[in-house]
């Protein structure tokens, strides 16, 4: 069930992030950098480098968006807590897994609809932060269900950044170090506000996973 509460523009998003950022650039950039280096080394190892990518991609992008939460909520924010997804390895492997699949297969459809999956499936980590006791294919679900008549909303915030992407490319790729942080504190500002909108849905669905659990 969905509330009327409206989201905040792109350019309110993005002036919030920037507040948000400051103090905090050099452990958002290093964040950033840090993940970035690690995901890709994992996709490199000989022979086994697809399976450890897709091991520990869905824990450190868990990690990654507990970061930016902490960030925008004002809490602890260390560099450390990039790990922090591995205490919920199963769902977080699962849900990357899973996010994967469903993707690549409408790619393969058309570019729009894999764009559209993308979109549909963006909140996924930060539910899954927010309600660890979820599951995986719960999380995904439970992105759709929220995305449902956001997702262009959520594709001009990603649109309303071209101008710092182009710059970002003319220095080389250099400006992506701040760039990444931005964008990143921006989508999760976006996920904070579509959650205040949607905590019935997020409510029943925590409580439908406790009751289960305690039947079981």
């Amino acid at each position: 069930m969905q509330v009327s509460n409206s989201i905040k523009s792109s350019n309110e998003l993005r002036a919030i992030s920037r507040n948000q950022l400051k103090g905090h650039w050099g452990t958002a950039v290093l964040l950033c950098l840090v993940f970035m280096i690690l995901t890709t080394l994992a996709g490199t190892v000989p022979a086994i480098g697809m399976i450890v990518n897709l091991l520990v991609s869905g824990p450190l992008l868990l990690g990654y968006v507990s970061c930016f939460l902490k960030l925008i909520r004002k809490e602890p924010f260390r560099f450390e807590n990039l790990f922090d997804g591995f205490s919920n390895f199963k769902s977080a492997f699962l849900a990357y897994l899973l996010m994967t699949i469903f993707t690549v297969l409408w790619t393969l459809l058309f570019l729009i609809p894999g764009i559209i999956a993308i979109l549909r499936y963006s909140m996924t980590f930060y539910i899954l932060h927010d309600h660890p006791n979820i599951g995986a294919l719960e999380a995904i679900r439970t992105s759709k269900e929220m995305m449902i008549g956001y997702k262009w909303k959520l594709f001009c915030l990603f649109l309303s950044f071209w101008g710092w992407i182009i710059l970002s490319i003319l220095t080389l790729g250099i400006g992506f170090l701040w760039l990444t942080p931005y964008i990143q504190t921006a989508i999760t500002n976006f996920y904070q506000e579509l959650k205040s909108t949607q905590a019935n849905l997020l409510e029943s669905k925590s409580q439908e996973k406790d009751t289960v659990t305690v039947n079981t």
